[in-house]
């Protein structure tokens, strides 16, 4: 029986927990705007998380693991505003430190017309890029191929690319008023935030030894374990 959610990142799929260990006992949907989700008229944390909460086949007892974006609509989730009684959020990877650099950068992308390619192999380049698993996942794979849509001719990735301007989680406060056990996790090695950043956040953190952003994809077994 389904107990668990698994919530992916800003520009991946559902299909980056393909590898996860014990799938049946878990729900992993595209987010709003990504794979063959339906794009919302406007981004936002909750909108995101509202539309998530209305997809769960289960909503109370849950476990849920969000990697990036996914773990800031895990902590949305367990705020009891969506009727979701959730026990227990990991919130893998997320970026907690934003500049007003950081901030112009993501709107920018926002605001770009979708971007159209004459082949798969390089609209394939451009969704490992966007996704940050360039190196993880094979080109080649129908993994990819769900993260891209083909109108004749040419392609194009699923991504809706105004969900890039979502904005800054308030981390302090989502994890305030969480209703559920919380733990920060994260690679070693992962670019996206500090030890630091997370302990000044909560003093539940997990740092994963050896492992980069998507560790869920490089060590499923690893990731698994903080769920437990």
């Amino acid at each position: 029986m389904t107990s668990g959610l698994l919530l992916h990142g800003l520009g991946a799929t559902a299909r980056v927990w393909d590898g996860w260990p014990s799938p049946d006992r878990w729900f992993a949907p595209d987010l709003p705007g990504h794979g063959s989700a339906a794009p919302l008229p406007e981004y936002s944390f909750g909108s995101m998380a509202a539309a998530v909460a209305e997809s769960l086949p289960v909503r109370r007892g849950l476990t849920v693991l969000g990697h990036s974006l996914g773990g800031v609509l895990a902590l949305e989730l367990a705020s009891g505003r969506y009727d979701v009684q959730v026990d227990r959020v990991v919130a893998l990877g997320v970026k907690v430190a934003w500049s007003e650099e950081d901030l112009a950068r993501a709107a920018a992308l926002a605001a770009k017309p979708v971007a159209w390619f004459e082949t798969r192999d390089e609209a394939a380049a451009r969704y490992l890029k966007v996704s940050g698993l360039q190196g993880l996942v094979d080109p080649a794979s129908d993994a990819v191929d769900h993260g891209l849509a083909r109108e004749g001719e040419k392609w194009r990735l699923a991504l809706d690319p105004r969900a890039f301007g979502v904005g800054a989680p308030e981390m302090a406060r989502l994890i305030a008023e969480s209703q559920a056990d919380v733990v920060l996790a994260r690679g070693e090695l992962d670019p996206m935030n500090t030890d630091a950043e997370l302990t000044a956040l909560h003093d539940q953190v997990v740092t994963l030894p050896g492992l980069g952003h998507n560790a869920h994809v490089e060590d499923p077994a690893a990731v698994a374990a903080t769920t437990r």
